[in-house]
């Protein structure tokens, strides 16, 4: 395993384990705010547009010859 692939390998990783922790603190947050379910619903579309975000870039990065 190359350097550059082990740098991107725990990219991703790293910011999968960071994604699900941002899931856990929002819904966390959610309950004890007592945000109701269009406040919820509100919290984690917000974080689901950057998680699809940094999925279109990986995917982005599989088609673009470099």
């Amino acid at each position: 395993m190359t350097f550059v692939e082990f740098e991107e390998l725990s990219l991703t990783l790293g910011v999968a384990s960071l994604i699900l922790l941002m899931v856990f603190i929002l819904f966390q947050l959610s309950k004890e705010s007592g945000a109701g379910r269009y406040g919820t619903f509100v919290i984690f579309l917000a974080l689901a547009m950057g998680i699809v975000g940094f999925a279109a870039k990986s995917v982005i990065k599989l088609f673009l010859p470099i």
